[in-house]
């Protein structure tokens, strides 16, 4: 079995780069599962990618969970072993199979019971509602597997282990790409299923996953070598988890409040806004699953090197990290603004829809050059157990600067205000994330 990366002695670049490769294929991975799940429904009709693009956030709580609690998993069992507790690191793999399922199971009743309640409060309209519900009711049985797979995928990133995360979200990601226009479609021997075919592929393609997941994390090769006395509730360990992890839920959910609030505005302009705020975000997603990954892969070195004292190590994984990061950014944006009509045009042909996602595009991707060093924070943050810091800073950019900036620019600019909103705001978060970094790196000059 694959060997651990050594993250406190390997040279600091190519750490960077095979603690992030990995990373970045299964993020990279995702988002492209995403943009062909939304590629397959467009050609269904316009208003399935709207029905699409009103669930995203509501799944977008579903990934926070599994994500925050993940990143808070990480963070712990990455100081624990920098600093030779291994046992402790061992438990905390253990308390996931408890989460998971507890949180799956309460997020399926949750929508059995409000599903109607819950679409109507996410922005979605009378024409689009019954297409939701298809989705959302058949998606919710993904959330034990989903949860479970994304704190997995953390914790053997935490362990030095990038490539077996980056197969876990490998296959989920294949097999949902492979099944959604047998599903769909209805192709061969499959049923026409619409919409909730695109549903079942993910739910089937997110079980296997949590599969390959529990195996990894049991292996006699694993740090963790998961084990029956680990799977215990452990309050402490919970409780270590959740210091960082908590914040880390919060900052997540703060994103589906403003894709909720971004719903509601856009649906002024038609199912055709919303489907163009769809087709940016599955765009601009893929570059954005580069950056995290990129973040991702600091996250347990800066972990690492805290627990074992490696404090100048610390500083310049950070300084490279955001020299690797802002360079793709930069690349990545001038692409995809000088091509924004060719990749318009792979999601739909309709010109009404065209009209209004080509500018919108070449506006919204101004976000990267700005958000690519605040996720290089962000992640140091939370390597460091600072979950509340980067919470702070995701509600001070989401809700007291860019709710405000959406209403206002989108009453004065039109649908253009509503697209120039998420930049302008990235970059006022940028110069507070760069502060509040600078000012936990100086704790680590030697």
């Amino acid at each position: 079995m694959l060997k651990s990366i050594d993250l406190g002695k390997e040279a600091i670049l190519p750490l960077i780069l095979k603690m992030s490769w990995p990373s970045i294929i299964a993020m990279m991975a995702m988002s492209i599962y995403n943009f062909i799940d939304s590629f397959w429904l467009a050609r269904l009709s316009s208003e399935a990618l709207a029905a699409l693009t009103v669930c995203f956030p509501i799944q977008m709580i579903f990934a926070a969970i599994g994500v925050g609690t993940g990143v808070g998993a990480a963070s712990f069992s990455a100081r624990m072993f920098g600093a030779g507790k291994d046992a402790s690191a061992k438990q905390t793999a253990g308390q996931i199979f408890f989460l998971s399922f507890s949180f799956g199971l309460l997020i399926i009743i949750t929508v059995f019971l409000f599903d109607e309640r819950i679409l109507i409060i996410f922005g979605a309209t009378n024409d689009i509602l019954p297409l939701c519900r298809q989705y959302l009711l058949t998606i919710s049985f993904s959330s034990p597997f989903l949860l479970f797979s994304m704190m997995s995928n953390n914790l053997l990133r935490a362990e030095g282990r990038p490539l077996l995360s980056m197969y876990v979200v490998l296959v989920s990601s294949v097999i949902s790409a492979v099944l959604d226009p047998f599903l769909i479609f209805g192709f061969w021997i499959f049923p026409e299923m619409g919409i909730k075919g695109a549903a079942l592929a993910f739910l089937f393609a997110q079980f296997i996953s949590f599969l390959f997941s529990v195996n990894f994390l049991c292996l006699k090769s694993s740090k963790y070598n998961v084990q029956k006395k680990y799977l215990f509730p452990n309050i402490p360990i919970m409780r270590a988890i959740y210091s960082t992890g908590f914040p880390s839920i919060i900052s997540h959910l703060i994103i589906s409040v403003v894709l909720i609030f971004y719903n509601h505005v856009l649906a002024q302009y038609g199912a055709n806004a919303i489907a163009a705020l769809g087709i940016c975000f599955r765009v601009n997603g893929l570059v954005m699953m580069i950056l995290y990954g990129i973040g991702f892969g600091l996250l347990p070195i800066v972990g690492y090197s805290q627990g074992a004292r490696l404090y100048q190590r610390l500083t310049k994984s950070v300084s490279v990290t955001i020299k690797v990061s802002v360079s793709i950014a930069v690349v990545s944006t001038t692409m995809l603004i000088i091509f924004a009509d060719s990749i318009v045009a792979v999601f739909s042909q309709d010109p009404a829809l065209t009209s209004i996602a080509v500018p919108a595009l070449r506006i919204y991707v101004m976000v990267l050059l700005f958000i690519a060093p605040t996720l290089v924070y962000i992640n140091m943050f939370m390597g460091l157990g600072k979950g509340t810091l980067a919470m702070f800073i995701f509600i001070i950019r989401d809700i007291i600067v860019l709710l405000p900036l959406l209403y206002i620019l989108s009453k004065y600019f039109g649908i253009t205000g509503a697209w120039m909103a998420i930049p302008i705001a990235n970059l006022l978060a940028l110069f507070l994330t760069h502060y509040y970094a600078k000012k936990e790196l100086k704790r680590f000059q030697v």
